[in-house]
This record gives C-alpha cells, sequence and structure tokens, in this order.
C-alpha cells in the first residue's frame, strides 16, 4: 500500500508533493504530542487515584490513536 501511495507521489507536482508531505509530517507530530500529553495526565491521575479523570483521559486517548 506505502509502495502504491510513494508511486502515486512521484506524479504529483514536486512543490505540491513537497507541501503535502509536510502537512503529513505535522499531523502527525502534533497528534504524537497530543498522545503524549494525553499519556503524561493519565499517569498524573493514576498517582492521584482520580478515577473519573483516567477514564476520561483514557477515552480521550482512544481519538487520538
Amino acid at each position: 500500500m506505502e509502495n502504491n501511495t510513494l508511486n502515486r507521489m512521484d506524479r504529483v507536482d514536486p512543490n505540491l508533493r513537497d507541501e503535502m508531505l509536510a502537512e503529513l509530517f505535522l499531523d502527525q507530530m502534533m497528534n504524537n504530542f497530543k498522545k503524549n500529553k494525553i499519556l503524561e495526565e493519565i499517569d498524573q491521575s493514576l498517582k492521584n487515584k482520580n478515577k473519573e479523570a483516567f477514564l476520561r483521559l483514557t477515552e480521550e486517548l482512544k481519538s487520538v490513536s
């Protein structure tokens, strides 16, 4: 699948391709940042024995992953 996507990317204008790749990269970085932030908050909720926050954050994590 990735190979097929890369083959299609070769046919796209180089400037547009670079813009698309940069956008994909930034989206992935933002998702990683959000996921790590939620994981830190989950750790804190466990330390504080805050069940409500833990449940809310684990649900939020599912939507980011």
